[in-house]
């Protein structure tokens, strides 16, 4: 489960750059009906690197439109800017904080800030609780190229007879491997 508490008030300065990347997401999101996002307008404030493109779980934005449509309704005074995007505003920070974690959860990786450095940084992450498995389930595939940071936890009770589960596979998943200069 995705971390829905406020953001940190350690963002300081970077807040106003952290709020532009929040709602642009959820612009598209709800305007752009989830179109993937391959070019994420720069500069990024995130710790961390994102497998591009952004691409929502369109079962998931459905359950949770409603949702991200009050988000939208909280945060439009400070879109507009009729409001300060002010760290020390502690409403603001909890509102990016939950639009943060519905965030992270629809697109199936970490969202970290420059300033978070007590969080793990950005990148995919496959999270699953399942009772039983009967069958095949993988936490994260890749064939080709997830960079950065990734992450898969599982909590399985029984893995059935005959049943498999994989924890991550690869052809990429990561960054590559950092060879010495000679």
């Amino acid at each position: 489960m995705s971390d829905f508490s406020a953001l940190s008030a350690l963002l300081g300065a970077g807040l106003p750059a952290t709020f532009t990347f929040l709602y642009q997401r959820l612009a598209n999101l709800l305007d752009g009906h989830g179109a993937p996002e391959a070019d994420l307008t720069a500069p990024v404030p995130l710790r961390g690197e994102l497998a591009l493109p952004l691409t929502a779980d369109e079962e998931q934005l459905a359950t949770h439109r409603g949702e991200l449509e009050l988000l939208r309704d909280a945060l439009g005074s400070y879109h507009r800017g009729e409001s300060p995007v002010d760290v020390g505003n502690p409403e603001l920070l909890r509102v990016l904080g939950r639009l943060r974690g519905r965030l992270e959860e629809l697109y199936g990786q970490r969202l970290t800030f420059q300033g978070e450095e007590d969080r793990q940084p950005s990148g995919p992450f496959s999270r699953q609780k399942i009772d039983t498995v009967h069958g095949h389930v993988t936490g994260m595939h890749a064939d080709e190229t997830i960079s950065g940071y990734a992450e898969t936890d599982q909590d399985i009770t029984t893995v059935a007879e005959g049943a498999t589960v994989t924890g991550m596979r690869a052809r990429n998943i990561g960054s590559p491997a950092r060879r010495p200069k000679d």
